[in-house]
């Protein structure tokens, strides 16, 4: 079926303020080839597919399709070059029913009413669920259907665009076992149909069944490809992480009391059939490491309370604490400072004041009215102490930087009395100045007594940080590394289900 590329991308550069995205990145993908594109995350697998599906604009390259230069400026110009994309997140309307999500305006019309031809409709889709070995009917609600039976339809849709090259964005994360198979077989299906395929994924298992080739990304450039005889589970993760790495770690001088933190058999919403348990020290940082979809951020808003009810042991010391919902867990002095800081750890049109006392602002009530001043006062202090650039405290979060975004954050656990602070991608989006006053802050905190888990998806800053650390894979911790041990290669054989000699396993 390789008759030639079908896709050719050239000397791709895609620029962001302060960061280099995509550095001179080539990729071509044959006529029903199955490519796999890997890289750790952030090395730009999905800034690279986001320009060849029409989000982003190149700032140079070439893209080349059938042979022919294209300008992608938009997702229509993609779809009518024959290039779909399957999300991760799925797009389908819910309350809708197959034949009319795979059709979404372009439903067959009656001539004379001008109304959807039903019949037409539904005689459309047949054929395309029949190609995808899809036992389903066209009037079955996508509400009531499965996951992998969702995601199936999102293919029907890009076949019913002619397709000739579909991008598949970690589609196996939300599939049980079986469900995966299926779709690595209609993958292998779709390319003996001459359709090609792009497979991102971090299921390096899943690569070596479905890919003929292997395309490698490492910090925005290429890292080289593998043919099929050579796809390994090493030779991937040897190009995921052959850089060398800027060591900066200190080594911790805290008092350290090992597993004053303690978590048992707690479960998460992403994989409720997995039991998580670990140990965190005193006086120390504990990164926690992983690939996407692990379900590292689901474990720490299931202990935080976010989602109740995910059963478990929580303790502190030696006292077991009842953590039922985010406000037991305040009380209990375990926070969240969540990856979504704009969505979920501010309220961006409030003021530095009101973000800083949000979490305790009942201390600062009387009589049902909020005393100002006391506030003021609070918000004052902590600007001082993490240096907070802002006019005044009365000034509207939505106006600061990213950095300083984040330190409000920091600001609202701080001016109460932390024991156990989760990190969720603490410096995502900030610059390098703002990182190294967070790193500055993690540190303090570890010296005040405080239990610190920093969640990072950035390699450099879970290794340059990280007193020990703990790697989830498919949400169960597949080891926990001592600071001697911490090399990239063992926390990315661990982050994708591989065990290496100096894991050692959660604890019961």
């Amino acid at each position: 079926m390789m008759n030639g590329p079908l896709l050719e991308m050239t000397g791709i550069r895609k620029c962001f303020p302060g960061v280099v995205a995509l550095d001179d990145v080539s990729l071509t993908v044959a006529a029903g080839e199955v490519v796999a594109l890997c890289g750790e995350n952030g090395a730009g697998k999905s800034t690279l597919m986001k320009i060849l599906g029409g989000v982003y604009a190149p700032d140079a390259g070439v893209i080349r399709v059938a042979g022919t230069p294209v300008r992608i400026q938009h997702v229509t110009e993609a779809l009518r070059l024959g290039v779909a994309f399957i999300h991760q997140e799925l797009n389908v309307l819910e309350n809708l029913d197959v034949a009319a999500n795979v059709f979404l305006g372009r439903e067959p019309r009656q001539r004379v009413t001008g109304l959807i031809d039903r019949r037409k409709l539904a005689a459309a889709t047949v054929p395309l669920l029949q190609r995808l070995g899809l036992e389903i009917a066209p009037d079955s609600m996508v509400g009531k259907l499965s996951i992998a039976q969702r995601q199936m339809v999102e293919i029907a849709k890009a076949l019913s665009l002619n397709a000739r090259l579909i991008i598949m964005d970690e589609p196996t994360s939300s599939l049980t076992v079986t469900e995966t198979d299926r779709l690595l077989a209609l993958v292998r299906e779709l390319s003996r149909q001459g359709v090609s395929v792009i497979y991102i994924s971090h299921r390096l298992g899943e690569v070596a069944q479905c890919a003929q080739r292997v395309v490698v990304l490492r910090d925005g450039k290429n890292a080289g490809e593998l043919a099929q005889a050579e796809i390994t589970h090493d030779r991937i993760v040897s190009l995921m992480v052959g850089r060398e790495l800027s060591n900066f770690y200190t080594t911790n001088q805290a008092p350290k009391t090992p597993g004053y933190f303690r978590v048992r058999q707690v479960k998460t919403r992403a994989y409720p059939h997995e039991r998580v348990s670990f140990d965190a020290t005193r006086g120390e940082i504990l990164g926690l490491a992983g690939l996407v979809g692990a379900g590292r951020s689901e474990l720490a808003e299931a202990i935080f309370g976010v989602d109740e009810g995910c059963g478990g042991e929580v303790f502190i010391g030696d006292e077991r604490v009842p953590v039922a919902g985010c406000k037991e867990a305040i009380r209990q002095g375990i926070y969240l400072v969540p990856e979504d800081r704009r969505g979920t750890g501010l309220v961006t049109a409030m003021s530095v004041r009101a973000n800083v006392t949000l979490a305790s602002v009942r201390r600062y009530a009387a009589w049902g009215l909020i005393r100002r001043a006391a506030e003021a006062t609070v918000a004052e202090r902590q600007s001082a102490e993490l240096a907070i650039k802002t006019p005044t405290v009365e000034t509207p979060v939505e106006s600061l930087s990213g950095g300083n975004q984040q330190k409000v954050v920091l600001g609202k656990w701080l001016s109460m009395q932390p024991r156990v602070i989760f990190f969720d991608e603490p410096t995502r989006g900030i610059d390098v100045g703002a990182k190294a006053e967070i790193y500055r802050l993690m540190r303090e905190l570890v010296g005040r007594g405080v239990v610190v888990i920093m969640i990072s998806s950035d390699m450099e800053e879970i290794l340059n940080v990280s007193d020990r650390v703990a790697v989830m894979h498919e949400g169960r911790i597949t080891g926990v590394l001592e600071r001697p041990d911490c090399t990239e290669a063992n926390i990315m054989n661990l982050a994708v289900g591989r065990d290496v000699a100096a894991g050692k396993p959660s604890a019961d």
